[in-house]
């Protein structure tokens, strides 16, 4: 049975609010728990597709305790190469005998309402491997990069015990910023076709990159597409161009800096100025720039390593752990929202109720500010439309 309230546990010990779920959700819980991949896809149909109870689910497995598997998101222009990328990230981690699990997200047509999900199609040749798991999303409307459910999805194949998990977004333009709610680590792929560097981050790249790709290096255009990016990132950071951080994201220069202002103000030279020292924040991580080719794997092994330095930096500066609350915060706002938007969807489908408010806006009785305030104040005390577990 999913976790539930014990009645005789021990003061100060942990409990977690009370679930009971549907005979068929309790079986793919249980099956997930067992790590049967059959259970692992019919459970993320269920979010995916926001079946009833899916809330509760989702609760019993977060639960049972955090997993910790290791996120990397891959965002960037169409055409950027991205899932060729993730094939041979994919690859790299199963030569280290690590299993991976992979959501890969495509545009859904405005028109039809379908998708191609070709991102599945241009990983085909991975899906036989038992230790890669893919699922491919549709977008459905969603904006940002990512579908509604891309984040819990991750979150059911993270309780399945994937240590690595890579997603990869949408790729429709410069406004996937959501990638940075689901990843601790965001890789920007970038390509020379892109056009000029600058302009392709000035709108939210910039700030959301921990990693810059720049992929299909053998073009013409790459080395040029190279320099205006670490140039950009030095202008952002207000650093001189002579400042040029090492690859691995610690500027020398402001460690030089200060070493020169501590001899100056006469810094001690014992173990206690020392542990002092060596106890201080480690140094800003200064976004590396990659060049690949996905192709034929060149760079890869280069990106493997500089995504290995970034985690080991999220661990030693407590910024994981911080990512992670933001994470958890943002989280709470979603689940509250497309709650309120779905009891607000069940208060329209009211005809009746609607049609007498709209006669009373007609009749210059109500205004549609008043009516929407009406309509929210029996939302809120509604108390048996809740379907989200409690304690």
């Amino acid at each position: 049975m999913p976790p539930s309230i014990d009645s005789s546990a021990k003061a100060g010990a942990a409990s977690t609010p009370a679930v009971e779920l549907p005979p068929a959700l309790q079986t793919l819980f249980d099956g997930i728990r067992e790590g049967k991949r059959v259970a692992l896809a019919r459970a993320i149909s269920v979010v995916e597709n926001e079946r009833t109870g899916f809330q509760s689910f989702l609760h019993a497995l977060l639960a049972e305790g955090r997993h910790g598997g290791a996120r990397l998101g891959i965002t960037g222009p169409p055409g950027a190469g991205k899932s060729s990328l993730v094939s041979e990230i994919a690859r790299a981690h199963r030569e280290q005998d690590e299993s991976v699990g992979i959501v890969a997200v495509d545009p859904t047509s405005p028109y039809s309402g379908g998708a191609l999900l070709g991102d599945r199609i241009r990983m085909n040749d991975l899906a036989l491997d038992p230790g890669i798991f893919i699922r491919s999303m549709a977008s459905r409307g969603s904006l940002g990069g990512l579908a509604t459910t891309t984040k819990e999805v991750l979150d059911v194949m993270d309780a399945f015990g994937f240590p690595r998990l890579v997603v990869e977004t949408v790729g429709v333009g410069q406004t996937e910023l959501e990638i940075t709610g689901a990843a601790d680590t965001v890789v920007v792929v970038l390509v020379p076709e892109s056009g000029d560097g600058i302009q392709a981050m000035k709108a939210g790249l910039m700030e959301i990159a921990d990693i810059f790709v720049v992929n299909k290096s053998d073009r013409p255009g790459a080395d040029r597409l190279v320099k205006e990016v670490r140039t950009a990132l030095h202008l952002r950071s207000g650093r001189a161009p002579g400042r040029v951080p090492a690859h691995h994201g610690v500027d020398h220069a402001a460690v030089a800096s200060k070493a020169g202002s501590d001899a100056e103000s006469g810094a001690s030279d014992d173990p206690a100025s020392d542990d002092s020292a060596e106890s201080s924040a480690p140094e800003p991580w200064v976004p590396p720039v990659v060049q690949t080719m996905a192709q034929t794997g060149d760079g890869v092994e280069e990106l493997m390593e500089t995504v290995e330095r970034h985690r080991t930096w999220l661990v030693e500066s407590g910024e994981l752990e911080r990512r992670r609350i933001r994470r958890t915060r943002e989280r709470i706002r979603d689940i509250l929202d497309r709650e309120m938007r779905r009891r607000v969807r069940r208060e329209l489908g009211d005809a009746e109720g609607l049609e007498a408010a709209l006669g009373r806006i007609t009749r210059g009785s109500a205004t549609p500010y008043s009516v929407a305030a009406e309509m929210l104040d029996r939302i809120v005390v509604e108390p048996e439309a809740a379907p989200l577990p409690r304690a």
